[in-house]
């Protein structure tokens, strides 16, 4: 199958951002994703999709805590950021950290404090399912959203 015709299908379907960070040995280390989704309500699990090749998820897996924070419509260069492969992931990016050593982003629209569940191999990705320990939910914060390569924002339709 032809890899760019399946990108290009795959990224007719927009979704949210989320970044993953946690502290490691003292400092924050972090990744955004944009494969989140709710699993279950009870009990609370949430999941995402990690390539194999990612060098930061396996500095991030073995922890007891990493904070989800579900990015909001003012994150762009914060996604774009924590995305980088290269240089300081947390440049102009205010978080907050909990004792278990959860990173959140701050003004998120939400924020899980979570564990890894299970792991489970899919192809050239992971799929990853945490649990849900705690949460902070703020409403009214839009929405960041990747849809054709790209973040964009929501915008309400009006009625005719």
């Amino acid at each position: 199958m032809d890899q760019k015709v399946l990108r290009e299908a795959y990224a007719a379907f927009p979704s949210g951002v989320v970044a993953l960070c946690a502290l490691v040995d003292g400092e924050p280390v972090g990744m955004a994703a944009s494969s989140f989704v709710a699993v279950s309500i009870e009990p609370p699990l949430v999941a995402f999709c990690v390539q194999h090749t990612s060098t930061t998820w396996p500095r991030l897996a073995g922890l007891a805590r990493i904070g989800v924070s579900v990015l909001g419509e003012s994150h762009d260069r914060a996604a774009r950021t924590l995305a980088a492969r290269t240089g300081n992931r947390f440049e102009g990016v205010t978080t907050e950290v909990t004792e278990a050593g959860s990173v959140f982003v701050g003004d998120s629209s939400a924020w899980l404090d979570c564990s890894v569940q299970d792991q489970v191999t899919a192809g050239d990705h992971d799929i990853v399912v945490l649990r849900v320990h705690a949460l902070h939910a703020v409403p009214g914060v839009e929405p960041l959203v990747f849809h054709g390569s790209a973040f964009r924002k929501l915008r309400q339709l009006t009625s005719d």
